[in-house]
Parts: structure tokens; C-alpha cells; sequence
């Protein structure tokens, strides 16, 4: 990465950070929100009756629609590769940005046009729809994570802060749309297509953030391509070398090493959106008195999870000053905390096979808390890491091949659900314990694996991660506004 921020000084800072920060955080929480919105309908959706039999949706049966569900997860992680590699080498990352927006937003509004509207064509503008929202992801994901990081010059301590406050944004996003999934669909008598609709509005809403402010408070960041200002800032610096040196092939090397651990922490976590939540569905007693909680509001846990604990787990880090543990340390005990959230999953099946005729609704917000735990100890954690250890000019690039890792995880996560087969209730719960088990013990295995080798990676990096630093970052500032203002969250 560069080694001066380019943020400009006249935008000012705030909470410690540059305020082109908090432009990027209300980016992408509205763009998580477009997504997420869409996320916790697309699984029910697909499954709903069709229209001529009093549903809203294509009918389709369980494992099919787990699988296109993989597929189009996993599709949505794979794009940002040749999205960060147009970005580095001709777009710059905000063009990308603003090209992927709109992709999105046409995306969504393609899957909400009503069927009446389009009666013979529902599966042409469904499945056209999702093409323009993987182009769009492809295009908008790699870049505006990396441009979180190009606004710190190498060796600044708040970057890891940085992250944390990008991924509550992320997260609040998250947790809005299940709350808005949710209640549009019931306020719709169950039209699922109308929540999609509301997912293109978010995303209008993050188009218009960007565009209106991010000149002033971003400058010449993500202008130009990454692969032409570092060629020019090597001529300047008259650093002609190798394209790649014997310490960036070290980092990479990290970063290809972590990224097959990541997959196995997402295999695991994004059942979330595919076979946990057809489990809330169908085998959960979700009635809280005469209530009945939607399942889509299941998929707000997560995000909400993660604006609670970030700033306890930000200040559990800063606590244990030398004692923090290094990145992939806490990769392993992201994966150890995986495993835990299965464990309950077992436990719900096992009530079941007790006799019961549903499972509590405990066992699954168990499951998510121990899942969002996890991913706090993994996910902020490897995005920070990626802008250490890129090379400028593969920057964008490399933040497509991480992303690469979850589409991996998604697709696999994806075949995995659906080896709940087709069978009756009965062996559809037998099949679950057995791939919630499987689940629990590769995420073990893999986590004592990643603590044995965690002494070599950090020689690989390179200093790039050093002793921590602890001075006052953003961290330790939400902890204190938090003690402060209890409804800050």
C-alpha cells in the first residue's frame, strides 16, 4: 500500500479517522442492506408456491433451491476478481463503485417486477436479475474495502480501527434488512417480490451517498487505477524491481493460506442464509405467546450480534495489550467458536428426536451468537490483513482473491445444505444432524491446525503485523462513548 494517505487533509476527521471513512461506511451499509434484504428472501422466495397456486414465488423444492442459492453466492465472491482487476488496471475503484451500483440497483428491480407484468418470462427476468447483481457485486465489492484502506498511510495504527467501524457498518446494514425483510413482507401478505424492490431502494440510497460526497471527502482516492499510480510512484522513487519481490511472495503466500481456513469458517457460517434458515422454517417453534416470529427477521441475529459485541470484543483485544493474539491466533478461535454454534444446532435436532414435535428457537439464536462471535475474531480481521500484506498495485486484485475464498465457501456451503435431500421430515432431521456434526469436527481440526502454524505465517508476513499497537484508536473511543451513551449501539 501507499506509504502517505491521500485523504484530504481539508475533509477534516472524526472519532480520530478521516471522514472519508464514514462516507465509505454509509456506502456500503446501504449496499449490505440491498444485499442482506435480498439474501433473507431469495432461499423462501424460490420455494414459495407459485402464483397460480395463492403464493408469490417459482415453486421450487428444497435442494434446488439451495444449490441455486450456492451458485449465486458463490458467484457473487468469484467477480470481484476481474472487478479488483479492472479497477487496478483501467476503471480506478470509484468509477467501479459507481458502475457496480447501478448494476445492482437494475438487478433488484428486475427480480421485484411483479409477475402479473411479465406472465411467461417470471424465470427470464429472475435469472437476468441475478447476472446484474453478480456483475454489479464484482465490480462494487473489492474496491470500496480496499479504498477503506488507502486512506492510511502504511504503518498506521488506526487501520485495524478503521475496519471495525466499516464492519459495523456492514452489519447495521445486515441487521436493518432482516428487520425490513420481515415487516415488508408481512405488511404484503407474504410477496416476497416486494422486499426485493426494497433491496433496489437501498441501493439507490448507497449510488446517491457516493456520488454526492465523495469528491469532497475522498479526493483523488480510487481515481486512479492502483496498477498506473504505482507504476508511478516507483519511477519517482526510481524503485525499479521484480515484479514481485521475496517478501510480497511471502505475503501472498499468507494471505493463500489463510484464505483456505476462511473457507472452511464460511462453509459452516452461510447455512445462515440456506439450510438454517429452511431449519427456522420448517422444525423451529418460533411462537413467542400468540406471535409467530417470520423467519426472515432470524437473518437480523447476525448483524445485530455484531453492533452489540465489536466494540466489547475491540476492547477484549486492547485489554490484553502483549497477550493479544496475532491474526491467525484469532482465525482459530474464530473456528473454534464455529464449531460451539453447531454444537447447539445438534442439540436442537436432538430435542426433536426427544419427541418433541419442534425445537426451541434458543438453540438457533445460540447458534448465531456463537457464529457472530466467531466471524468478530475472523472477518475485520482478514480484511485489515489483506490491505497490510497486498502489493499496491495487486491491491484490488488481491482483495478479489479473499473474496474468492467466500465464494468458494458459498458454493460448497451450498452443496452441503443440500444433502438435506428430499426425503420426509424424518430424514430430512437425520441428514441435518449428520451435517451439522460434520461441520463441527472439520472446524475443530482445522482451528488446532491454523494455531500450530500461526508462528511461521506471522514470519511470512514480514513485520507487516508487529507488537500491537495501543494507543487511544477507534476501539477504545466507542467503548468510552458507549459507557456513556447506552443507546449508542
Amino acid at each position: 500500500m501507499s506509504g502517505t494517505s491521500r485523504a484530504p487533509a481539508s475533509a477534516g476527521e472524526m472519532m480520530g479517522h478521516p471522514k472519508g471513512l464514514f462516507l465509505l461506511f454509509g456506502t456500503e451499509l446501504w449496499e449490505r442492506f440491498s444485499y442482506y434484504t435480498m439474501r433473507a428472501l431469495l432461499v423462501l422466495y424460490l420455494v414459495d408456491k407459485v402464483r397460480a397456486e395463492g403464493g408469490f414465488g417459482l415453486g421450487w423444492d428444497n435442494p434446488t433451491a439451495l444449490q441455486l442459492y450456492g451458485i449465486f453466492t458463490g458467484a457473487v465472491y468469484i467477480t470481484p476478481l476481474i472487478g479488483g482487476w479492472l479497477a487496478d488496471n483501467f476503471l480506478g475503484q470509484r468509477r467501479a463503485i459507481i458502475i457496480g451500483g447501478f448494476l445492482m440497483a437494475a438487478g433488484q428491480f428486475m427480480i421485484a417486477t411483479p409477475h402479473p407484468w411479465i406472465e411467461g418470462m417470471e424465470l427470464a427476468f429472475f435469472y437476468a436479475g441475478l447476472v446484474l447483481l453478480v456483475a454489479g457485486n464484482g465490480l462494487f465489492k473489492p474496491n470500496i474495502s480496499t479504498m477503506v484502506g488507502d486512506l492510511y498511510p502504511q504503518g498506521d495504527h488506526r487501520r485495524d480501527g478503521a475496519f471495525t467501524i466499516f464492519y459495523m457498518g456492514i452489519n447495521i446494514g445486515a441487521a436493518l434488512a432482516g428487520i425490513a425483510a420481515a415487516a415488508v413482507v408481512a405488511a404484503f401478505d407474504g410477496n416476497r417480490q416486494v422486499g426485493f424492490f426494497c433491496a433496489g431502494l437501498g441501493m439507490v440510497l448507497s449510488l446517491a451517498i457516493q456520488m454526492i460526497w465523495a469528491k469532497k471527502l475522498l479526493g483523488e482516492i480510487g481515481v486512479e487505477p492502483g496498477a498506473k499510480r504505482s507504476k508511478r510512484e516507483n519511477a519517482a522513487q526510481n524503485a525499479g524491481r521484480e515484479p514481485l519481490t521475496k517478501q510480497e511472495r511471502d505475503r501472498i503466500k499468507v494471505i493463500m493460506i489463510m484464505g483456505l481456513f476462511t473457507v472452511v469458517f464460511w462453509v459452516g457460517f452461510e447455512q445462515a442464509g440456506g439450510l438454517m434458515t429452511l431449519y427456522t422454517e420448517n422444525f423451529t417453534d418460533r411462537t413467542i405467546g400468540s406471535f409467530e416470529v417470520p423467519t426472515e427477521l432470524f437473518q437480523s441475529l447476525n448483524p445485530i450480534f455484531i453492533v452489540i459485541f465489536a466494540p466489547i470484543i475491540a476492547a477484549l483485544w486492547i485489554k490484553m495489550g502483549d497477550k493479544e493474539p496475532n491474526s491467525p491466533v484469532k482465525f482459530g478461535c474464530g473456528l473454534f467458536l464455529l464449531a460451539l454454534g453447531f454444537v447447539f444446532m445438534i442439540g436442537a435436532s436432538m430435542q426433536i428426536d426427544g419427541g418433541d414435535a419442534k425445537a426451541s428457537m434458543l438453540w438457533i439464536v445460540a447458534a448465531y451468537l456463537c457464529h457472530t462471535l466467531g466471524e468478530l475474531c475472523l472477518s475485520p480481521i482478514g480484511l485489515s490483513m489483506v490491505t497490510k500484506l497486498a502489493p499496491l498495485r495487486l491491491a484490488s486484485l488481491m482483495m478479489g482473491v479473499w473474496f474468492f475464498f467466500n465464494a468458494v465457501s458459498n458454493y460448497t456451503a451450498a452443496f452441503v445444505g443440500s444433502l438435506i435431500g428430499h426425503g420426509d421430515e424424518a430424514q430430512q432431521m437425520e441428514n441435518a444432524f449428520a451435517i451439522f456434526g460434520g461441520i463441527t469436527i472439520t472446524a475443530v481440526i482445522s482451528g488446532i491446525i491454523l494455531m500450530l502454524v500461526s508462528n511461521r505465517l506471522i514470519d511470512w508476513m514480514h513485520g507487516a503485523e508487529g507488537p500491537a499497537q495501543h494507543e487511544e484508536t477507534f476501539q477504545e473511543a466507542l467503548v468510552e462513548e458507549l459507557e456513556t451513551r447506552p443507546d449508542a449501539t
